[in-house]
């Protein structure tokens, strides 16, 4: 998943401890161990609803919502960035989903499904059976052709930004799974039965032509979400009005300025494990950089009192004023999140790796890490895997950012010397945003240093993932954030590195072209020991950093996010990897 231009861990709640910042209470890596673990399935049991009671939870009220930008897509089946994370949470549902106990453990149940999903034929087979009373916001009952229409449309040649997982263990490897389905089902045409199959109206059977053992985590993606069969489905314009099945549904969106949430009366909480309906809605404006949300939050006057932020951090220049202030450290979430921010390389127009280590080697990690809150915001990365994916080496480092967390300009410039490019132009693009700002200039200032004449571009933050997954981005570097989309190698590596993987709206940020990566992926996915697998993803990720170095390592994130004095049910979901939605509501 991609991690929203801002910069989890399992069992991590509301902070309660108050006042001194004596001490460092920011999240360590033995925390990001924890929500390295696979997540265990569930049972029909615990996939029924409603949902346990949050202790002193109320009904009612509208909840303040301040984000810094504008949600850049609605239609579920385009959502990858983190901050749609959360609201999708609040208004859609798909067969699958994360349940979280008070003690932060999760575990994958059946959503709109009756259970995380039936097995057979050593995993090549999954059915799934709809739960009874399960709706759209119209009031139209979901069904097994919803189901189907939610997958076969995810072919569509307009279906660019969300994830690929079911569609290519479906259909193929790569870009090569949208000629099975061309123009998705919207010509009449639908994917054979041996592939996709709805025997009746609650069933819902998927044949893959390898055993898929991922398949409920894949599931509980925010863009496998439900969207409706039949002319609800405004295919480019669902982006715009999308039909929702959760506790929540559109009122308004005014794109770039505010967004409205109400009650979605077709909801059924009987049908739902993890969601409530606690407050009335939420009112949701846009364009709060996050000094504004933080000054607001802190402030806790008049309507700051019911706010939260969906992913808007503390402004990290001030994590100390709101640590020492005794009421502000009484309301903050904090964890540690799942991504590694990278600066990518473009290697259709960088070639030389010389000139890439000389890239690497001339960050300014430490000085980066400190603009986004310092130890609370993150820490320095030395690879591209993070803590929080299983089989995580602590220590690994082959760039000495850890060694030598301010760069070491001096090797770059020899580097750079010895490609014969000393004073190369380097186009670097950025997001408009305070941080992003703040981080451009030292990282100008640490290239030129280093021999390179950096020409910077300025990108809106809003569409940034949709300018940089351009293959033709124009861009030379620019930073992105991805983390696992569950606790696995499977889902970093296969997405941001595999050659097969280039298309516009893909993950391979850095075009990586190497063919021994495509075919080491397909060799460890057959390996059906989960140990044997696990080290050897982390084999292909020494090959990567090493002989390739499409990225440079720059932080390992971490969020403190800030919320109202009237907000409660506050606590960090390790699925969103931000402030849980799903047990907010206003005190009094």
């Amino acid at each position: 998943m991609i991690v929203a231009l801002a910069a989890g861990s399992l069992a991590l709640t509301g902070c309660s401890s108050g006042g001194s910042s004596g001490k460092d209470k920011s999240q360590t890596d033995k925390d990001a161990a924890a929500q390295s673990k696979a997540v265990a399935l569930g049972t029909a049991a615990d996939s029924t609803g409603p949902a346990a009671e949050v202790k002193g939870s109320r009904k009612g009220g509208t909840m303040r919502v301040f984000q810094r930008d504008s949600f850049n897509h609605l239609d579920p089946a385009q959502m990858y960035v983190s901050d749609l994370g959360d609201l999708s949470k609040l208004i859609f549902r798909g067969l699958t989903t994360y349940k979280q106990d008070d003690a932060g453990k999760k575990t994958v149940v059946g959503d709109l499904a009756t259970d995380a999903g039936q097995m057979s034929d050593g995993g090549k087979t999954w059915k799934y059976t709809l739960k009874d009373g399960i709706k759209f916001e119209d009031g139209k009952p979901i069904t097994s052709k919803d189901i189907r229409h939610t997958f076969e449309r995810m072919y569509a040649k307009f279906i660019t930004d969300g994830p690929t997982y079911m569609q290519t263990w479906l259909s193929g490897e790569g870009t090569t799974y949208r000629k099975a389905l061309p123009d998705g089902p919207y010509k009449g045409d639908h994917l054979p039965k041996t592939v996709l199959d709805t025997p009746d109206e609650k069933t819902v059977v998927f044949h893959f032509k390898k055993p898929q053992s991922q398949v409920p985590y894949a599931l509980a993606m925010a863009g496998y979400s439900a969207v409706p069969e039949g002319a609800k489905d405004t295919k480019e314009n669902y982006d715009v009005k999308p039909v929702c099945a959760g506790p929540y549904k559109f009122a308004s969106f005014k794109e770039g300025k505010s967004a409205k949430l109400v009650r979605n009366t077709n909801w059924d909480p009987k049908t739902d494990p993890t969601r409530h309906q606690y407050v009335d809605g939420f009112d949701i404006t846009f364009n709060h950089q996050f000094s504004d949300s933080t000054k607001r939050l802190m402030a806790d006057q008049g309507e700051s009192k019911n706010a939260i932020s969906f992913t808007n951090a503390v402004e990290p220049t001030q994590t100390k004023q709101v640590l020492d202030n005794a009421s502000a450290s009484k309301r903050l979430v904090q964890g540690y999140q799942p991504y590694v921010w990278q600066m990518n390389m473009n290697m259709d127009r960088i070639k030389d790796k010389k000139i890439r280590d000389a890239i690497t080697y001339a960050m300014p990690n430490s000085q980066i890490v400190r603009i986004n809150g310092g130890s609370y915001g993150g820490e320095i990365a030395g690879g591209l895997l993070a803590p929080t994916v299983a089989g995580y080496e602590k220590g690994y480092d082959p760039y000495g950012k850890l060694t030598h967390p301010n760069g070491e300009p001096e090797k770059a410039k020899k580097l750079l010397k010895e490609a014969g490019k000393t004073g190369m132009k380097l186009v670097y693009a950025y997001s408009n945003t305070e941080i992003r700002q703040k981080e451009a200039a030292v990282i100008e200032d640490a290239l030129n240093k280093a021999g390179f004449d950096v020409q910077k571009k300025e990108v809106d933050a809003a569409s940034w993932y949709q300018q940089m997954g351009k293959v033709d981005n124009g861009f030379d570097i620019y930073m992105t954030g991805w983390g696992q989309d569950w606790a696995d190698a499977s889902t970093v590596i296969p997405p941001s590195y595999d050659p097969r993987q280039i298309q516009d709206g893909a993950a391979n940020y850095s075009h990586v072209r190497d063919k021994h990566i495509s075919e080491e992926i397909d060799r460890i996915q057959k390996i059906t020991d989960i140990k044997q697998q696990t080290a050897e993803w982390q084999k292909l990720h020494k090959y990567i950093v090493e002989k390739v170095n499409p990225a440079a390592p720059v932080f390992y994130t971490k969020t403190l996010q800030l919320h109202g004095s009237n907000v409660g049910g506050a606590r960090y979901n390790s699925d969103t990897n931000y402030m849980d939605v799903n047990t907010l509501f206003l005190k009094k």
